[in-house]
């Protein structure tokens, strides 16, 4: 019988003793790793207070059936379950083949809900399969087994902290953590080589300052060796290979081992053991761990634990503060044309980027909407401007220069947004409007040039629809009712089966059938028969539907609305003047998969490294002429609540701002924060009175300061702040200064707009100094979008058209009256009869002046705005009026001409000239 006689701390933990044995203490890895859960639970609910509805995901593949695996996974997976963690079980059957293994490895690392992958060993297949190639395949971010080649190099190397550490050997020092011993200095035998514990366990020790020996089954003398040591970790593999009496004294035993041995006492005929002969050296030890129940759970629990941090990780680096590389621009003077600047900036890889921001290489449309959809927005900034000159006044110049500044300088989540230029709208006077100096995208010729494929998905689509409108209207008249029948209806597998659009028909003809074959010959003949008008207004009008389905491709917020929008387009006329929509013709859910991919915002950079997504085409500035609601939600998802998203109008706060927000803003439940409005001297000059902007400008705009002529050009500049201050949003005027601006006409400038009701007035020089020349305004939109929303609509949808109309012609353009046309009065009746009378509406005019004279500067007064044709873009969602004159800017061949880089906005081509 023992007689306890003493207790005395040795190795900084307590342990029992007498004059004839040793009594070790038993590390419990099952009570230390319940203690460890706990606080993973902690852990988990801490990161879903952050984000709502957000889980760690773990990910278990194995390959194969066996059953010690099986057991193993389950354990796993309990233990996930329990902490709150979303863990799932991926077989793949013994016959699956490396590719099909390495696609599916592919698919976890890319599937942004997992944080976790593991390679279940070993891979059962009946088919040769490199396990190394395996787990390396595992991106090194979810590798929460820590064996792939990158994490155990880090580790080899020294570099704990960016590295995933195994499981078993962070277990091993986990409950070597708890018997108090320090591990610095101490003698360290690490029996066993495998890379699974031997080899990770040899370097975590060596950088944690002890003296490690690492030895096998196969050294030489390896009791000898096991008796120096302090600290002994065991996982060769062999069942009691370690005896009691090598053990030395006091020593701390981590028994890693798990083998069965026969024994006829146990039920199933063996039992479990380790690696080191338990009874005899729990006499000799200090500490030692049991098997079962040491370092398994621990193992277990500790890949619990890779993977909350993994999660951790996660939403640091995708839901807050981005850790990106900027480039501040360095200015040289003289300045280099754009293109030259374009051309000397080294741009960063587009995946860089992406994973910069918080995107993963898989995730387009709205896949990173569902992962943010708890993430609060950021703040919302739209640029618009005042009435331009041909040359254009750095609209999109001040726009990428803002977002520079947010960025790069003050290190804000930032993102731009803007539309893909067309040659035919980017090769004008004013360049490849894709900013300018040092606020533009790199390189400027990959946007103006290449285009994202919006339009030629938009191209594709309205080809179908004009084709399939002109088979309707050739074979109506060339076959039978049943003919037609079978055609739109083919029977396949012996079965004839209506589609989805084809169900959603028969409910807007009042017939409840889903059966082909219940229809009678009334109904039938009601199906087949929509009887096209060739001659009403949308068949073949390429240009209408080009229109509408990019002005639909802009709107749509998720892939569904898409598809809903598309379905509900009207593109022809039936005879008695029957809307004839995508979904009777059978051709919407083809258009929606002709544009899923168009739906995806294309991902570039400025020259300063600041995210830009280019997204619709400028073939909607008719329209709406601002960048799509997708690639405004989801930079508004990534920039986090402190961020920003700067967007832009495609013209003037009279002729896009007002469709930025009457009709975008209310379709998607987007509000802006901020407006920041861009004027120029040129500009207001003109406005006030001075010769039409040329190439070959007048010395009134270049060499002289004319006060008088300015101050009475700002009536424009102060038209356009009560347009933009009309919605209850704070307005913040950018005044884009060329080198040849004096101070006195800056100064004016700021001061009269002052006058108006900004919030404040600021001087930008991004075109020559980058992101640096904003910085004044960035800080200023800052503090503006502290201020609590009072943003409104200018008119309610219930109100008459001719209400809405009026609203917007007077109160945004000056209008003292509207005439519609007898024409525009007839449509309007038609589409009120169709149910249309709640849409908002889009007046289509010059955006070279405020009334319908692209010719009138200033702010006129006292005219009547005449409309002479309305048209309904019933899956856009709005009625758009086309106003008399109206005029767009021509397009200039500037291929042979070296000038055209200088007109960017804010330009120095006179001081570049003299």
């Amino acid at each position: 019988m023992l007689t306890l006689t003493a207790v005395r701390l040795r190795y900084g933990a307590l342990k029992c003793w007498d004059s004839q044995r040793t009594i070790a203490t038993i590390i419990s890895g099952n009570k230390i790793s319940q203690q460890v859960r706990e606080q993973l639970k902690k852990d988990v609910a801490e990161m879903k207070s952050q984000l709502p509805g957000f889980r760690p995901g773990l990910v278990v593949l194995q390959v194969g059936d066996r059953d010690d695996s099986n057991l193993y996974i389950r354990m796993k997976l309990r233990a996930a379950a329990e902490i709150g963690i979303n863990a799932s079980h991926i077989r793949l059957p013994k016959t699956a083949t490396e590719d099909e293994v390495l696609q599916t490895i592919e698919q976890v690392n890319e599937d942004p809900a997992v944080h976790g992958l593991i390679i279940q060993l070993p891979l059962d297949s009946v088919n040769p399969i490199d396990a190394d190639k395996m787990t390396n395949a595992v991106t090194p971010e979810k590798d929460v087994d820590g064996l792939s080649s990158i994490n155990a190099g880090k580790l080899a190397r020294g570099d704990l902290r960016s590295c995933f550490i195994p499981c078993t050997p962070n277990g091993c020092m986990e409950l070597i953590k708890q018997t108090g011993l320090q591990v610095a200095g101490k003698i360290v035998v690490v029996v066993g080589r495998s890379k699974i514990v031997g080899a990770p366990m040899h370097d975590l020790f060596l950088w944690n300052h002890a003296t490690v020996t690492s030895c096998h089954s196969k050294t030489s003398d390896l009791a000898e060796q096991v008796k120096r040591a302090d600290i002994l970790v065991v996982g060769a593999g062999k069942a009691e290979l370690v005896k009691g009496d090598w053990v030395k004294e006091g020593a701390v035993v981590i028994d890693c081992g798990i083998n069965y041995i026969q024994d006829s006492s146990k039920p199933g005929g063996t039992r479990v053991v380790g690696d080191v002969h338990y009874p005899s050296a729990k006499e000799r030890a200090g500490y030692i761990t049991p098997v079962p129940g040491g370092v398994g759970p621990m193992t277990v629990v500790m890949l619990m634990e890779n993977t909350v941090q993994s999660a951790k990780h996660f939403l640091q680096m995708y839901t807050g503060k981005w850790k990106i590389s900027y480039r501040k621009a360095k200015p040289l003077k003289p300045q280099p044309s754009d293109f030259q600047i374009s051309h000397s900036c080294q741009r960063k890889p587009i995946a860089q980027l992406a994973k910069e921001v918080g995107l993963f290489s898989n995730e387009v449309r709205v896949d990173v909407l569902k992962r943010l959809k708890k993430q609060p927005d950021g703040k919302h900034v739209v640029v618009t401007g005042i009435t331009p000159t041909v040359l254009g006044e750095g609209r999109r110049t001040i726009t990428f220069g803002l977002a520079q500044a947010l960025g790069a300088h003050l290190n804000i989540n930032a993102f731009a947004c803007l539309q893909q230029p067309s040659p035919k709208s980017s090769f004008d006077l004013r360049g490849g409007v894709v900013g300018g100096g040092y606020s533009q995208i790199i390189p400027a010729g990959e946007v103006s040039l290449q285009s994202t494929g919006d339009i030629e998905a938009v191209s594709a689509a309205c080809d179908l629809v004009i084709d399939t409108i002109k088979a309707y209207a050739h074979y109506q008249t060339k076959y039978s009712d049943k003919v037609l029948f079978d055609l739109l209806v083919p029977i396949r597998d012996g079965h004839q089966t209506f589609s989805a659009s084809q169900i959603n028909r028969l409910k807007r003809l009042d017939i409840e059938t889903s059966d082909p074959l219940t229809l009678t010959e009334e109904e039938m003949r009601r199906f087949v028969r929509l009887d096209v008008n060739p001659d009403s207004m949308q068949v073949g009008d390429a240009n209408f539907l080009k229109d509408e389905i990019m002005a639909i491709l802009s709107l749509s917020s998720s892939a569904d609305d898409l598809k809903h929008r598309l379905a509900r387009m009207v593109v022809a006329a039936s005879r008695s003047e029957e809307p004839i929509t995508t979904e009777d013709l059978g051709v919407s859910d083809a258009l929606a998969l002709l544009l899923n991919n168009a739906l995806k915002p294309c991902l570039m950079q400025t020259l300063e490294g600041t995210p830009v997504f280019v997204h619709s085409s400028s073939c909607a500035d008719f329209t709406l002429g601002s960048a799509s609601v997708m690639a405004s939600k989801i930079a508004l998802k990534l920039v986090g609540p402190q961020g920003f998203v700067v967007t832009e109008t495609a013209h003037g706060a009279d002729a896009s701002l007002e469709k930025f927000l009457n009709i975008k803003c209310r379709s998607s439940g987007l509000q802006p924060n901020v407006v920041v409005l861009v004027a120029t001297v040129r500009a207001l000059k003109m406005h006030g009175g001075a010769p039409r902007v040329s190439l070959t400008l007048t010395d009134i705009y270049s060499l002289s300061s004319n006060l008088k002529l300015l101050e009475k050009g700002c009536a424009h500049l102060k038209r356009q702040v009560e347009n933009a201050r009309e919605y209850g949003l704070p307005v913040v005027v950018a005044v884009n200064a060329f080198s040849y601006d004096r101070k006195a006409e800056l100064d004016l400038v700021c001061s009269q707009a002052r006058q108006a009701g900004v919030f404040d007035a600021v001087l930008c020089t991004n075109w020559s100094d980058g992101g640096a020349g904003a910085l004044d305004l960035a800080k200023t939109v800052q503090r503006a979008a502290e201020l609590p929303s009072q943003f409104h609509y200018l008119y309610d949808l219930q109100l008459p058209v001719e209400q809405k109309i009026e609203k917007v012609a007077q109160q945004t353009y000056g209008a003292k009256d509207v005439k519609l046309s007898p024409k525009a009065k007839e449509k309007l009746a038609l589409y009120m009869k169709q149910g249309l009378a709640n849409y908002p509406v889009s007046l289509a005019k010059t955006h070279l002046s405020l009334n319908n004279d692209p010719k009138f500067k200033g702010e006129p007064t006292d005219f009547t705005l005449p409309i002479s044709d309305v048209q309904a873009y019933v899956g856009a969602g709005f009625l758009s009026l086309l106003v008399d004159r109206v005029s767009f800017i021509p397009s200039l061949p500037v291929f042979n001409n070296p000038m055209w880089p200088c007109f960017h906005g804010n330009n120095d081509l006179y001081s570049n000239s003299k």
